[in-house]
């Protein structure tokens, strides 16, 4: 048997969408008003009823057309366009260092050094004053 989505299985689509967004079959049941049993029969059915796939659609913070048009292969391009767009308009990845890091460490150093020199001349100071 495949385990391949059916392009119009509107209830595994629900199912998907709800598994992106990090939510519970359970708080999808308490914010549609019913119990997580109902959510498991709804995401097993193969078509569901306009009226009540809007209520999911606004539960899931998503558009009726997205649920119906949902594919893992238009969420990957959504998600490469996303990021891809984002740095084209002055974003930075997290990843991206904007300084050189060796740059950094070299001038830590040389901090800390010239706090050393300081702190040798200060006790040589006290020296030759006892």
């Amino acid at each position: 048997m495949s385990t391949a989505l059916k392009p119009n299985h509107i209830g595994r689509k629900i199912s998907r969408i709800r598994e992106l967004k990090d939510m519970k079959q359970e708080a999808l049941a308490q914010a549609l008003g019913t119990n997580q049993q109902a959510i498991s029969a709804l995401e097993n059915s193969e078509t569901i009823e306009d009226s009540k796939l809007a209520d999911i659609a606004k539960a899931l913070g998503v558009s009726v057309e997205a649920i119906k048009n949902f594919t893992d292969e238009n969420m990957i391009t959504y998600f490469n366009n996303f990021y891809d767009n984002s740095f084209a308009h002055g974003m930075t990845s997290p990843y991206n260092c904007t300084f050189n890091p060796l740059d950094k460490v070299v001038e830590l150093y040389e901090r800390l050094v010239q706090v050393e020199k300081e702190k040798n001349e200060y006790l040589e100071k006290l020296l030759k004053n006892k």
